[in-house]
């Protein structure tokens, strides 16, 4: 009996030290956990299968963000500003392009700072300054006749917050959790508490400053940001807005849905 018990000790014993292991591991390396960039050299050239026009924009503290601009082959309806989620470059994303450039929407897609080709180093106030001077840019050199801002997963707190600066027609937020933390798998999250948490991306924070007309699109059977997070945004929404669960729906497939393309063309009528 007292050498079961002895087992059992150690596999405990074992569990817990993976288990706060993994957690501090969470903490101390925050950056590469959230960031999950692949850079890309000067020279690379982007390959889709729609025109798009590739340009710069220089940040505040002179940091050069690598953005693309897609344009719809139709009479263009207004522009959709796109903010990605945490992982690859605009080497993927730019693929989702089409997705309202066949509504008649163009769409301008940037890389955070140290993703693809744009330089420094990525951070939760940075990300929040560039995508305002990323609106202004538009602004200037572009001119829309209506704008539309559009958050996927970590860019969900980008748009959500560039939405309390500007006041965009629409929000469009797919995937988001309520703030980051909600995105860590339950078990960990307790012992997230004992360690200090660099960043928030808080949507919750954000959402109820936000006056424009909100769609949000989640699925059940998300694995990286769980519904139940999501969830926790519902409370906040206005009167008007939208929160559409997709049935099956995962983290990276709710294009495959046509639930997914009536919801976007019902809110960009």
């Amino acid at each position: 009996m007292s050498k079961t018990i002895k087992i059992f000790g150690w596999i405990l014993f074992s569990f817990l030290f993976i288990y706060v292991i993994t957690a501090l591991s969470f903490s101390v390396f925050q950056n590469r956990f959230i960031f999950q960039s692949k850079s890309l050299s000067p020279e690379y050239a982007f390959a889709f299968g729609q025109n798009f026009e590739e340009h710069f924009i220089t940040t505040e503290d002179q940091e050069k963000l690598s953005a693309l601009l897609f344009k719809t082959s139709q009479l263009s309806r207004g522009l959709i500003l796109y903010f990605h989620g945490n992982a690859d470059n605009l080497q993927r994303w730019g693929m989702y392009a089409v997705d309202f450039t066949q509504l008649g929407f163009d769409v301008l897609m940037i890389d955070y700072r140290g993703y693809g080709k744009s330089t420094g180093t990525p951070n939760e106030e940075n990300l929040y300054k560039d995508a305002v001077n990323v609106l202004q840019w538009s602004q200037k050199n572009y001119s829309p006749t209506r704008t539309i801002i559009y958050g996927r997963s970590l860019g969900a707190a980008v748009a959500s917050h560039l939405a309390t600066v500007y006041n965009p027609e629409l929000l469009i937020l797919e995937t988001p959790f309520d703030e980051l933390s909600g995105a860590v798998y339950p078990i960990i999250r307790p012992v997230l508490q004992w360690f200090p948490q660099q960043y928030r991306f808080s949507n919750k924070a954000t959402l109820p400053k936000v006056t424009c007309r909100t769609l949000i699109i989640h699925g059940t059977d998300d694995w990286v940001v769980p519904l139940s997070s999501a969830l926790r945004l519902k409370p906040l929404l206005k009167e008007g807005d939208q929160f559409i669960i997709i049935k099956g729906g995962g983290h990276r497939n709710l294009r495959d849905f046509e639930e997914f393309h009536t919801a976007l063309a019902e809110a960009l009528k």
